[in-house]
């Protein structure tokens, strides 16, 4: 009794006949090499405005660091002018940009943020 490949399966089957049986079918699987997902980087830009506190806490909150790692990585934001909060598949990093927007819009700051792909 034959299997049959699911519909959704990604493999796609190759027919091969069999000599000795007439009308036969055989199936053989090909594996298929899949590249990781692109991932991104969130990055946080230094403005004039925005309190290092509240950046401090907004790393904190969205992105599960530490109260020393947030620090590091405000300190690295205002001295270079930007600075990456974490990497992430692209869904993941848009929605850590909207988060961080949405605070700093209700707060009332000009903290801007961006995703990049990283290379």
């Amino acid at each position: 009794m034959p299997s049959k490949i699911p519909a959704d399966s990604p493999v796609k089957p190759t027919r091969l006949p069999v000599p000795d049986d007439g009308g036969s079918v055989v199936l053989e699987r090909r594996t298929q090499k899949v590249k990781p997902p692109q991932m991104y980087q969130v990055v946080m830009l230094n403005d004039d405005y925005t309190p290092m506190e509240f950046v401090v806490v907004v790393i904190q909150e969205f992105f599960g660091k530490d109260r020393e790692q947030a620090t590091q990585i405000m300190l690295k934001i205002h001295l270079d002018g930007k600075g990456v909060c974490g990497v992430y598949s692209k869904d993941v990093a848009a929605t850590k940009v909207d988060q961080v927007l949405d605070a700093a819009a209700k707060a009332g700051h000009p903290l801007q943020c961006v995703s990049e792909p990283v290379d």
